[in-house]
């Protein structure tokens, strides 16, 4: 059974009844959440928060009620919280001398390969910084047509898009049942090893007034999570410190992948069609072996016509194809920066570019 302990880089799912109640932000409960997330950080763990919340505050503020809201009143109840919701995590978590970011994104950036690429880069450098981006839905813009809808799946998403190797989702529940909690017989699941149709159809609805996930949803959310190798955890959120109750052998349902995040992701991009290539010259070969990334100064020549995110093939300098990877510039950007050093980027490009033509993390040779 995974143990957080093992977890390098850890996405915690809060959704909107666990944060918030009748009286408003539960603030105790949060203050414990927030001291579980500085000690995952004091041990040296990356950790992403995706939170629900903004329209629950919202709404409150504006004394809305608690049933289904039209579309106009949802996304004015998500832009008056959201800021509630920031500034909520950013006072929880300063006294542990962590710095917060704010990051709103909708299914259309993960559905865009320009947008998802801009994502990840972000997301990686936060936590490079040493930051906890707490990511939500940007309801204040969001469709129907461009929405998770749950932040189950979007949580999900962003562990896949981080590259995390556990992704925890706090609940109203404490894990998978082989049938309602409520029912008699019903007995918990504490580990999945594959999720076949019998565990699928195990999965309920929601539930909760203020909550739009249920088990359905979660369990779909494990199916993208262990995809990409990242194990996923259903436990009970309600409970104070929760996280480390997690560590310390509260009740819980596992669902394990069969490899880790970057054997995975190795894998997804092996299996891609290149549209294009780039040919090395032995220095840029070298720094490859090493486990470098592919700065365009080692390019010396580009073919076919690429966008950015797309595969490309990756060959040596008597052509061969040495490895595949995803490319940061389009084809005729990457024409222009070859055989060019990153100072060279803005007279060239007009802005300052990425240095990587291909980053290493996006790359199997």
């Amino acid at each position: 059974m995974a143990t957080l302990s093992e977890a390098k880089r850890v996405v915690v799912k809060i959704g909107s009844a666990l944060l918030v109640g009748g009286e408003g932000l539960k603030k105790a409960w949060l203050s414990s959440l927030c001291a579980d997330v500085a000690w995952l950080k004091g041990q040296g763990k990356d950790v992403v928060i995706v939170s629900s919340g903004s329209i629950a505050l919202g709404r409150r503020a504006l004394g809305l009620p608690d049933t289904e809201l039209p579309l106009e009143q949802s996304q004015a109840a998500a832009a008056v919280g959201q800021i509630r919701l920031a500034r909520a995590y950013e006072e929880a978590l300063a006294p542990h001398g962590i710095t917060t970011a704010q990051v709103l994104v909708t299914l259309e950036d993960s559905e865009d390969r320009r947008r998802y690429l801009n994502t990840r880069a972000t997301l990686a450098q936060l936590l490079s910084l040493g930051v906890v981006p707490i990511v939500n839905e940007n309801d204040t813009v969001a469709t129907d047509e461009i929405r998770y809808g749950d932040n189950d799946r979007l949580a999900a998403q962003v562990a896949v898009t981080i590259g995390a190797d556990q992704l925890v989702l706090l609940s109203d529940v404490d894990g998978l049942y082989t049938a309602h909690p409520s029912e008699p017989g019903a007995v918990l699941l504490p580990e999945v090893a594959q999720i076949t149709p019998e565990i699928e159809a195990m999965a309920g609805d929601a539930g909760s007034g203020l909550s739009k996930g249920g088990m359905k949803t979660k369990v779909m959310a494990a199916k993208m999570a262990v995809g990409a190798g990242c194990a996923m955890a259903i436990t009970l959120g309600a409970r104070d410190n929760p996280i480390k109750s997690l560590e310390e052998g509260a009740t819980a349902t596992w669902f394990l992948p069969k490899d880790d995040p970057a054997l995975a992701r190795k894998r997804w991009i092996s299996s891609m069609k290149p549209r294009g290539a780039v040919r090395l010259d032995a220095g840029a070969v070298s720094a490859l072996g090493r486990g470098k990334s592919l700065l365009p100064a080692g390019v010396t020549a580009v073919t076919g016509r690429f966008g950015r995110g797309d595969a490309i093939a990756i060959e040596g300098p008597e052509g061969g194809v040495i490895g595949l990877g995803l490319a940061r510039y389009t084809s005729d950007e990457a024409e222009a920066l070859k055989g060019q050093h990153t100072e060279d980027f803005p007279a060239i490009l007009g802005y300052a570019g990425r240095a990587a033509l291909i980053h290493r993390d996006d790359m199997v040779l």
